[in-house]
């Protein structure tokens, strides 16, 4: 096993931090690895928001699920899909006078999703580099729920879209490897629905790895402590409601839309 294979096999979220941050040297590595990523016509079609203020990470330790060692990180950074930028450029360099190309088309679901692609492979580039250096990470999914909140907080503009956040700083105790389930997730060249025996094998797999932090025993029990605390609680009902709301705002002529 070699040294990025060994990293990568050991990489786990960090939730508690050592106060000193990462140094500008630690900082410029990372954020360089992040944009060394792969990325769709070479466009970076991705942002990164550098988060250092307290009071808006104190903000965000409420707004995101209410989290808040987010607010104890050294370092956030906010991973943006984002085509506003290139929008804004189109606009700047006269895109819309070209002869015999269509005029006034807008960013639509596909370049959306292409746009969060990007960030998110720049994110993890940005883990894997940082977790080489020492130094830990914490994504945050939640930043994508309050969509009306989070436009405002963090200024975001039409065309955008917070794939991801991260938190990162050296660990202060190093948290143990988690376990994952493998069974069953690999297929060849087609999907294929798991039949009821190998669904059971696979709740039996999770019940090994996760049941002790449940509520419910047993192998069902813990598929259906997963039903209960993650795919019925409030927040994914909010996370799915913000979602709608940023892609509103996206297909949408008002950027305002979805509001209320």
């Amino acid at each position: 096993m070699n040294d990025i294979i060994r990293l990568l096999d050991s990489r786990c979220s960090t939730r508690a931090y050592d106060p000193a941050p990462p140094t500008d040297e630690e900082k410029r590595v990372v954020l360089h690895a992040a944009m060394r990523a792969p990325t769709a016509g070479n466009l970076l079609l991705y942002s990164i928001l550098e988060i250092e203020d307290q009071a808006l990470k104190d903000r965000l330790a409420v707004t995101c699920d209410h989290q808040p060692f987010i607010a104890r990180a050294p370092w956030l950074l906010l991973f943006v899909a984002d085509f506003q930028k290139w929008m804004d450029l189109f606009a700047v360099c006269g895109c819309d006078e070209l002869p015999g190309v269509p005029h006034g088309v807008t960013p639509g679901l596909g370049d959306l999703l292409m746009a969060c692609n990007d960030a998110l492979i720049a994110a993890q580039n940005a883990v894997v580099a940082a977790e080489s250096l020492g130094i830990g990470s914490c994504y945050i999914g939640d930043i994508m729920e309050l969509g009306e909140v989070h436009a405002e907080l963090l200024q975001l503009p039409r065309y955008t879209f917070p794939a991801a956040l991260l938190c990162l700083g050296r660990p202060k105790v190093r948290p143990g490897r988690t376990e994952r389930y493998e069974r069953h997730v690999v297929h060849k060249d087609t999907y294929r629905r798991l039949s009821a025996p190998e669904l059971l094998e696979v709740s039996r797999e999770l019940d090994e790895l996760h049941g002790a932090r449940g509520t419910r025993d047993g192998v069902t029990g813990c598929v259906q402590d997963v039903y209960a605390r993650k795919f019925t609680a409030d927040f994914s009902v909010e996370m799915n409601r913000s979602v709608a709301w940023w892609l509103e705002r996206w297909t949408s002529g008002d950027p305002g839309a979805g509001a209320g």
